[in-house]
């Protein structure tokens, strides 16, 4: 893939360009992609807030990522 990056006036990565055709495959790959930006329903909002919620309260329920994957490989 032909990746382009684009970088403001201080070098920070700011954009990224690649080909009509590449994009295409991607959308084809993908095909809600092109709805990546549509806003987040408040329904999935209150969800993510009362995980985090939980997990303020309980923070040992955090695990490493390492163990989900072990169980995930199991």
């Amino acid at each position: 893939m032909s990746v382009q990056y684009l970088s403001n006036e201080k070098g920070q990565v700011t954009a990224v360009q690649l080909p009509i055709k590449e994009w295409e495959i991607l959308k084809s790959k993908y095909p809600d992609i092109d709805h990546l930006d549509s806003k987040l329903p408040q329904w999935h909002k209150d969800i993510i807030d009362s995980r985090l919620d939980a997990l303020e309260k309980n923070p040992e329920l955090i695990r490493p990522i390492s163990e989900l994957i072990g169980e995930l490989d199991k």
